[in-house]
């Protein structure tokens, strides 16, 4: 089995005229590096194209890694979603308690410092209070279905079994405390404190079954690979097991080009009115662009709970399962375009060169075009690109004695054949079919 913890992908795209990414002022994302300007695709839009692609197009992600999670701010959208998706297993009213759950801390009387005034006047209004307090505070976070399926079961359990006679005794000690402020000031009944203790009950079962529920995020692939952040309830926070980097074009895109464009208005047309209905402009460019990413074998394994912890051994059973994973994600950074404007553009381009390897840390190769690549001298910027890429790699391999095990994705020898002055590199690999670098990531770098 190979020591090498990394994966690192570096891939080379050359896109057609288009614009694949844009920023709040409608205009093309770019970047400055090496002193010059870049086109770039940010690597939010590159992860969602893969996670999330067109409704109408190929949607690898779901054929061989399964649905992703869906991402929200909205809890009441989110327990829609939820509803969906397992209202054939709980109630409505179930699901909806445990995405509110999902998102708050619930305050137990006791955890409000035994303040008659500060707690809450009944497990309803406090859910109903928090709900909206959730509501205002959430973030753009994804939910996993299967998260939210274990805690209905649990709810569904704890609500079945209900509170032993030593439970209520203790919770009809609070009987007429007054709870609340002003008019909102009131008295707790039985009913009231029965709920409470019950709401209580429910609270500390979650909070026990904390790591059975952040165990159900291992269908979720997304959340694995990009990880998750939250600040609250029982959504737990995930360290995302891949980097992805902002593609950047291999050499100087000044200026970017413009589309001034018409919409010509047909009826005022066929009146004999001249101009048009709409007119604005657009930019768009095309370049070679250099994507990276690196993938933690590791992290990934623990994320997918196929290990314990980072410091646990692997097996060849769960890093086989990252491997395969491994080479979904290199053929989709290698296939998947971002989907803007591509009505007008079909920048459908996939990749024309590409290099993997094994590594014992992330290295991106960003800095083999820290200055710009010059076009060849037939023209054109791919392959002096591809050159100055596997010229890098060998030179910052031998350098630093990085011992990677590499290979690379090629189209054919013809390039370094014809005599340029940067030779192929003798430990780096050769495949002329992306299968083939797929199936050697699987075999672990190894044949």
């Amino acid at each position: 089995m190979n020591s090498k913890n990394f994966v690192n992908f570096h891939v080379l795209i050359s896109h057609s005229p288009s614009c694949l990414n844009r920023d709040d002022s409608n205009m093309q994302k770019t970047a400055m590096f090496g002193g010059v300007t870049r086109v770039r695709i940010s690597s939010q839009s590159l992860k969602r194209a893969m996670r999330r692609p067109p409704e109408t197009g190929l949607n690898y992600w779901a054929e061989h890694l399964g649905d992703p999670s869906f991402r929200t701010r909205s809890l009441e959208k989110a327990k829609a979603e939820l509803i969906a998706a397992l209202g054939g297993e709980f109630d409505r009213e179930l699901i909806e308690e445990a995405a509110t759950r999902f998102v708050r801390t619930v305050k137990s009387l006791e955890d409000a410092g035994g303040d008659a005034e500060e707690a809450p006047a009944a497990a309803n209004d406090e859910a109903a209070d928090d709900g909206k307090e959730a509501e205002k505070q959430l973030a753009v976070a994804p939910w996993v279905n299967n998260e939210i399926r274990e805690i209905c079961r649990i709810l569904k359990e704890v609500k079945a079994q209900g509170l032993s006679d030593e439970e209520k005794e203790k919770a009809f000690k609070k009987v007429g405390k007054s709870v609340g402020k002003g008019k909102d000031k009131r008295t707790l009944t039985k009913e009231d404190c029965l709920a409470v203790a019950l709401s209580d009950k429910i609270a500390k079962r979650l909070e026990e079954s904390a790591e059975l529920i952040r165990s159900a995020i291992g269908g979720a692939l997304d959340i694995a690979l990009f990880g998750r952040m939250a600040t609250s309830g029982l959504m737990t926070s995930v360290d995302g097991a891949m980097a992805v980097a902002h593609v950047i074009t291999t050499h100087a895109v000044e200026p970017q080009d413009v589309d001034w464009f018409t919409a010509v208005d047909d009826l005022t047309e066929d009146s004999g009115e001249m101009g048009a209905g709409h007119l604005n402009t657009q930019q768009f460019s095309a370049g070679v662009f250099y994507r990276y990413a690196s993938l933690n074998l590791k992290q990934l394994q623990v994320n997918l709970g196929l290990i314990g912890d980072m410091k646990a051994t692997e097996t060849a059973e769960s890093r086989a399962r990252a491997l395969e994973i491994a080479k979904h994600l290199f053929h989709m950074l290698a296939t998947v375009v971002p989907s803007a404007m591509q009505g007008r553009h079909a920048a459908f381009n996939p990749a024309d060169f590409a290099i993997v390897s094994f590594s014992d840390q992330p290295i991106s190769l960003a800095n083999a075009f820290e200055a710009p690549v010059q076009r060849g001298r037939n023209g054109g910027y791919l392959s002096p690109s591809m050159v100055e890429l596997a010229e890098y790699w060998r030179r910052l391999n031998s350098a630093y004695g990085l011992n990677e095990t590499a290979a690379a994705f090629r189209f054919g020898d013809e390039l370094w054949e014809s005599g340029v002055k940067k030779p192929w590199p003798h430990k780096l690999a050769a495949f002329d079919t992306l299968s083939k670098l797929e199936s050697w990531i699987t075999r672990d770098g190894q044949g």
